[in-house]
């Protein structure tokens, strides 16, 4: 069965993306004062306005020297968004597990590289508590690459079963 080329489907997923995360941190951001939160359910969910010069989880927030951190964060994530474009772009000929995979995180790269490059800092708006737990706040690129990420993960689990993912796709059509 000949299907169509699914790339720039996949590459719109991935500036979609892209787009929701520039809007929705700028909703929040000006909105929100820088620091405080709006609780939507108490002890469970908010929105908040946090500057992460960091990287996930706010790891190297307290770094000595946050510019040489914030450049080689944003030079990680250029390289990452290159190399999810190139495995997309030679793999994204269908809609696979993987390639929306691909789709999502290159979206959530590019999202806050941008943030990065702009402001020297990632906006973070999500706050989750889980009990006591205080989840470190995220935002909408940080949920396209973990949802990305858990695509992959699930895929070459259970790829091999042909039950679930790419390779079920490719042996259905072989």
């Amino acid at each position: 069965m000949n299907f169509r080329d699914a790339r720039g489907g996949l590459l719109v997923l991935s500036v979609l993306i892209v787009v929701a995360d520039r809007v929705t941190k700028w909703l929040a951001s000006t909105r929100i004062e820088l620091g405080t939160n709006l609780v939507l359910i108490p002890h469970v969910f908010a929105i908040s306005h946090v500057e992460n010069p960091g990287a996930a989880f706010s790891l190297f927030n307290d770094s000595s020297s946050p510019a040489r951190v914030r450049w080689m964060l944003l030079v990680f994530s250029l390289l990452a968004a290159v190399a999810v474009l190139v495995a997309l772009l030679k793999m994204g000929r269908r809609i696979t597990a993987t390639t929306l995979a691909l789709a999502l995180i290159l979206g959530g790269a590019l999202g806050n590289a941008w943030d990065r490059i702009r402001f020297g800092y990632v906006i973070d708006f999500l706050e989750v508590h889980i009990v006591h737990y205080h989840w470190p706040d995220f935002n909408v690129a940080d949920s396209a690459i973990v949802v990305g990420g858990i695509l992959l993960l699930f895929d070459a689990l259970f790829s091999g079963q042909g039950s679930v993912g790419a390779s079920a796709i490719r042996n259905h059509h072989s």
